[in-house]
């Protein structure tokens, strides 16, 4: 499982003209997933993100979690974060988890991060989303399990 974790100031998912999820100040979370995993990658990674201190203190230093900064939330599915681009010119997805899979899997992980506490907004599964965000910083962070 692979999230890039982007800190934002804002940030909406549009689809087919609507907005599906849209946050004012947290994280953009762009997820993706592999046929292997679980629910171990999952919590692993709702506990890392959780945790992580990537807002500033009052010295500027990252400190505080996106709990301490009351942060939300916006997660979209991103099958590409699984791209192979080795060989020839078109990107393999071959890595990435099949809709089946994948689907389930990327609702409880939105769910424990619910769980745990903080406010959700999502794009739609596996449609063509228009993503706008101000990262804050900034700061993108890749984080796998």
């Amino acid at each position: 499982m692979k999230v890039l974790l982007q800190r934002c100031k804002n940030a909406t998912v549009t689809v087919d003209g609507k907005v599906t999820g849209s946050i004012n100040h947290g994280y953009l979370l762009l997820v993706g997933i592999t046929a292997t995993d679980s629910e171990k990658e999952i919590n692993y990674l709702a506990d890392k993100i959780s945790g992580l201190r990537l807002f500033e203190d009052s010295d500027g230093k990252m400190n505080h979690s996106i709990i301490e900064a009351s942060g939300s939330i916006l997660s979209v599915s991103q099958f590409t974060l699984y791209a192979d681009t080795r060989k020839g010119r078109r990107p393999s997805f071959v890595e990435a988890a099949r809709p089946e899979i994948a689907k389930p899997l990327w609702e409880l992980f939105n769910q424990k991060l619910t769980d745990k506490g903080f406010v959700v907004e999502t794009g739609i599964f596996g449609a063509m989303m228009d993503v706008t965000f101000t990262n804050d910083g900034p700061v993108t962070i890749m984080l796998e399990s």
